[in-house]
């Protein structure tokens, strides 16, 4: 519904409901006379002109963006005064009625309680006012920075497409004059890795499963490749295969075992992928390779072109924030560990 439609129902069904609360009363406890019921209908709409012009004050002179104390200071300025020219009100629509009693309405005790029953009226619409403005500002807070968080998401992803395409027809290249029926098979996967990473492109998450064939395929050209020079370990407990995860993510992990650590050992190495579920469902994930981390190196891939760890260190806290959890570090001189942690339910950016 349109802000600006809704704001006047709720004014014209609170006010409304005043005078109606107002009318029932009076007629149960003395009757009341058709000029009295317009003069409480003439109250009411005094009431919801007085706040809308207030509402027309806060917004001209930016009361929401002052100071909380000032602000307080201000609105309790502006009850007494909106009380005070109410009471007036009052007196003056009793009297344009002929239902004005002097001898009654003008002792101090009447005025004093009047004061005060308006003043908590218009405090009462205050509150409901800023908490209504409050809400919504948050609510289009909320919305605008899940807006931004898919912008960068989407951003995030369009980095690792031609990195991950580029690593894999370097693969293929370099079987086609060596063996061309390896070549054959490694095009194939290629074809699937690349149908995979057209079809991940609109998604946020996608099921482990579909991120794990593709990490398959990947090893597997680059066992061609790499040949006794590359050892792959899978442990794979099955209840991992219930859980989503960020696509790409276990796939530029991997990727950055084999290109930083095995491709600079003359030996080759070890890459081990151990996936299982922890004691309140969230997934771990750790990834072994050989090799070994320089922080130094680290903290300019860091500070480079995004891609890699802080790529997937970035995904990880836009979708998860504080739930996920992502950590590097060097086991001994001989391997480095790779341990991601993932909740099974994701926050959603919508």
């Amino acid at each position: 519904m349109n802000r600006v439609r809704l704001y006047w129902m709720l004014q014209l069904l609170g006010w409304g409901g005043f005078a109606f609360v107002n009318i029932f009363f009076a007629s149960l406890s003395q009757g009341i006379s058709a000029v009295q019921l317009w003069a409480f209908v003439v109250l009411a709409a005094f009431y919801l002109i007085s706040t809308h012009a207030m509402r027309h004050v806060v917004k001209s002179y930016g009361w929401f963006k002052m100071g909380i104390f000032r602000l307080l200071v201000q609105t309790i300025l502006a009850l007494l005064a909106l009380s005070v020219v109410n009471v007036l009100a009052q007196i003056l629509i009793n009297l344009a009625f002929g239902t004005l009693n002097p001898n009654e309405d003008f002792r101090s005790l009447v005025i004093a309680v009047n004061l005060f029953v308006s003043f908590l009226y218009y405090a009462f619409w205050f509150l409901l006012y800023f908490l209504f403005h409050f809400l919504d500002n948050y609510n289009n807070s909320l919305k605008y920075e899940a807006k931004i968080n898919e912008i960068r998401l989407n951003h995030l992803k369009s980095q690792l497409n031609p990195h991950f395409i580029f690593n894999a027809l370097n693969s293929v290249r370099a079987l086609v004059d060596e063996d061309p029926e390896k070549a054959k098979s490694a095009i194939t996967r290629i074809s699937n890795m690349l149908r995979f990473s057209l079809m991940m492109d609109k998604k946020q998450v996608i099921d482990f499963a579909d991120e794990l064939s593709t990490v398959k395929d990947y090893l597997a050209l680059e066992s061609i490749r790499f040949e006794e020079r590359l050892e792959v370990i899978y442990q794979v407990e099955e209840e991992a295969f219930g859980y989503k995860i960020p696509p790409m993510m276990l796939q530029t992990i991997v990727e950055n075992g084999i290109k930083h650590g095995i491709s600079n050992l003359v030996k080759g190495g070890l890459i081990e992928i151990k996936c299982r579920e922890g004691l309140q469902e969230e997934l771990y994930i750790q990834v072994k390779n050989s090799g070994y981390l320089n922080p130094n190196s680290f903290k300019s891939q860091k500070e480079g072109a995004g891609h890699g760890i802080e790529n997937t260190r970035q995904r990880l806290k836009l979708l998860y924030g504080d739930q996920a959890s992502f950590r590097i570090f060097n086991s001994g001189n001989q391997f480095v560990i790779t341990e991601i942690k993932i909740p099974k339910q994701r926050v959603t950016l919508e």
